[in-house]
């Protein structure tokens, strides 16, 4: 199957062809299509791991690679092809898995349900159905290429085309058909901005990490995995000491830090992810689940040994500090936010901190098993609220409440997949989530002081989470409804989309047991050898400090039901802190009082400044050459056609005058020949 890796690429970027190239016009063979695509990668990447299973060890020490030969470089060839390592083989499996459940929940949640002016109800497919189909399985070939790329360029090739996905989908509901009632005038302003804002903001982490890649290519002269991770490599760029006084391997890793603090959405470019959910939500639970925002610790994953090495350092202390400082400040935030969705879109922001400042205190086993139980239950949980959405019309958790009556299945799946969030036992997020703390605490108690840091964070941001958890589940599933209008017309979504979100919370349920220490923890042992005992004053301290969390979220808005108009009560706890959270610590407003007024200061003074000064001198220059012009056009007019025409007109009259003699007569021309003949003879002869 290792000889086939290339297929889980192959099959869904073929199905999203099918559908641009054939299917568009059939909804359903447009989504079967893309269905049978994830599949088929879905069956190439459980035959990979079920034939890399017996021989992790082999293949961590010896990754498979299947490389040929791209474009010329010089007097070398870049290279195309697939790398596979345990951590490849099991994000395949993930990816593969989640991205099936999401799509097969799409067939359903892209129908919408509206009522005609006769209070009928009627269900239509999205007019842009197909199109929805094809990109989800565009940007579903976009992370598996790049999971398997045998080198940073062809990385850094899927990287984009998840990029363009994610502008093209958050973007997808920016143009409104006049029958469309599922979307409003207001979203699609709100949709144009936020793809705008995705595509830019993460432009900026782009351009870093492709800065960093050029910089190891000029370096290394290569960007394949199975030569610069050689020791030869790697002493080489621990050695090389640039101008600045910094070996290139501290330099490099902190632009490709910078590559992922764009991609998975980190302090300081954190603000484009939660805008993001103007996109449909199936778009939502790829991008924070299976795809784009994972892509980002993924690549500090796969560059690992490059971080890793002693004159690194540096930047492995930032990507510990990024991480923790990102995980605390998204928890924050999402207590002071009322959009089911946004709420979530900061608790991924805040786990993608934890999984980043793993890495960062070189906790690779316990960083990348968090990737991949948190892409479980994040997916369920972005799925179950668009369900919750789905069945209510509305993100808005102020205006739910008593869901769980009507929507008892969403309800289920919801609570597991929030039980997985705060890190209860023995849900999935217990597992990998408090192993980052747990290694955390191991090294605090080693004397590194980065590790406390990154382990106080991790602790305060665990409370926060369970808070705001609690908080969107007693507003949206318990006590009341809030609007009672919003709620007559509440149900059950149907099993096209319930299904996937049973089958996710099996995986949220159980999936953790696969890195438990009390099986062996199997995972940690298959991607990195490591085999952690398990700490029972981490995890004591940690589900404390979740149930804490949970109990006072009770006690706000589950003991006394929040009614309709009602003030929060913890912006009443909270008192001013409360506008600062609500605002998002006012990022969002500095960045357009300062960057955005200055880049636009900087755009109007080009325009300006192309305006008057090239544009400007482009006219001047263009009336000159007209004048000149004109100036030459009567000279010549005027002196050289004149002098051509004075000649012409002369020859004419000579010529007029030579044809008078002309008769065509022999007898005339020997007459004149004699007679002139005669003239030369008289004229010699009296000289």
């Amino acid at each position: 199957m290792f000889n086939l890796a290339y297929l889980v690429v192959v099959f869904p970027i073929a199905a999203f062809m099918l559908i641009v190239l054939f299917l568009n016009r059939s909804h359903r063979a447009s989504a079967w299509t893309a269905i049978a695509g994830i599949f088929g990668a879905l069956v190439v990447a459980y035959g990979i791991l079920l034939e890399a299973l017996p021989h992790g060890e082999e293949l961590l020490k010896h990754p498979f690679f299947a490389k040929f030969d791209w474009f010329p470089a010089g007097q070398s060839f870049f290279t195309m092809g697939w790398m596979l390592d345990p951590l490849a083989v099991v994000m395949l499996a993930m990816v593969t898995t989640t991205c099936l459940m999401i799509f097969i929940y799409s067939v359903g949640y892209m129908r919408h349900a509206h009522l005609d002016a006769h209070g009928h109800a009627h269900q239509t497919d999205d007019p842009r159905y197909s199109r929805f189909f094809a990109y989800i399985s565009l940007f579903a070939t976009g992370m598996l290429g790049l999971v398997i790329s045998s080198n940073l360029l062809e990385l850094f090739v899927f990287w984009e085309i998840m990029g363009l996905c994610s502008y093209l989908l958050i973007g997808f509901w920016s143009v409104r058909l006049p029958d469309e009632h599922h979307i409003d005038d207001a979203q699609v302003v709100r949709a144009t901005d936020a793809s705008k804002k995705a595509f830019l903001t993460t432009r900026i982490g782009d351009v870093i990490f492709f800065i960093g890649m050029i910089w190891l290519y000029v370096r290394v002269g290569t960007l394949d995995f199975d030569k610069i991770f050689t020791p030869e490599s790697l002493k080489f760029i621990m050695t090389d000491v640039t101008a600045f006084g910094v070996p290139s391997a501290g330099i490099i890793a902190l632009l490709i830090l910078g590559g992922t603090i764009g991609k998975s959405a980190q302090f300081p470019l954190h603000v484009w992810l939660p805008d993001a959910m103007e996109g449909p939500t199936p778009v939502s639970a790829l991008i924070h689940a299976a795809t784009m925002v994972a892509a980002g610790v993924f690549l500090i994953a796969r560059m690992f040994p490059l971080f890793a090495t002693t004159t690194a350092a540096p930047a492995m202390g930032a990507v510990a500090i990024v991480g923790a400082f990102t995980a605390l400040f998204a928890a924050t935030i999402g207590l002071a936010q009322d959009d089911i969705k946004r709420v979530l879109a900061y608790s991924t922001i805040s786990q993608l901190g934890y999984m980043v400042a793993a890495l960062g205190i070189a906790a690779y086993a316990a960083g990348t098993f968090h990737l991949i139980t948190h892409a479980f239950f994040k997916a369920l949980l972005f799925l179950s609220a668009g369900s919750v959405i789905h069945g209510i019309g509305t993100n808005d958790m102020m205006q739910m409440g008593g869901l769980r009556k009507k929507m008892g299945i969403t309800t289920i799946v919801f609570l597991i997949g929030a039980a997985a969030l705060m890190g209860l036992p023995p849900f999935a997020g217990f597992w990998s989530k408090d192993e980052i703390l747990a290694t955390a605490l191991e090294r605090v108690m080693q004397g590194d002081w980065l590790s406390l840091f990154v382990y106080l964070c991790g602790t305060l941001a665990a409370f926060f989470t369970a808070l705001y958890t609690g908080r969107q589940i007693f507003l949206t599933f318990f006590g009341a409804p809030r609007d009672e209008h919003a709620h007559e017309h509440v149900h059950e979504s149907p099993a096209v989309m319930w299904a996937p979100l049973a089958i996710l919370a099996l995986f949220a349920t159980f999936i953790g047991f696969i890195g438990s220490p009390m099986f062996g923890a199997p995972f940690q042992v298959f991607v990195a050898e490591e085999k952690p005992e398990f700490n029972f004053i981490a995890a004591g301290i940690s589900v404390g400090v979740a149930v804490a969390g949970l109990g006072l979220a009770w006690v706000l808005y589950g003991m006394r039901p929040l009614k309709a108009g009602e003030r929060d009560p913890l912006s009443r706890w909270l008192g001013p802190a409360w506008k600062v959270l609500r605002n998002k610590y006012y990022v969002d407003e500095i960045y357009a009082a300062t960057i955005v007024r200055l880049t636009v200061l900087i755009a109007t003074l080009c325009a300006a400044f192309d305006k008057w000064i090239v544009d400007g001198t482009v006219n001047v220059v263009g009336k000159l050459s007209a004048l000149f012009g004109r100036l030459n056009r009567w000279l010549d007019e005027t002196f050289v056609d004149g002098f051509v025409n004075q000649v012409g007109l002369f020859t004419d009259e000579v010529s007029g005058g030579l044809r008078a003699i002309q008769t065509g007569k022999v007898q005339n021309y020997l007459l004149f020949g004699l007679t002139g003949a005669a003239l030369f003879a008289f004229v010699f002869f009296i000289r």
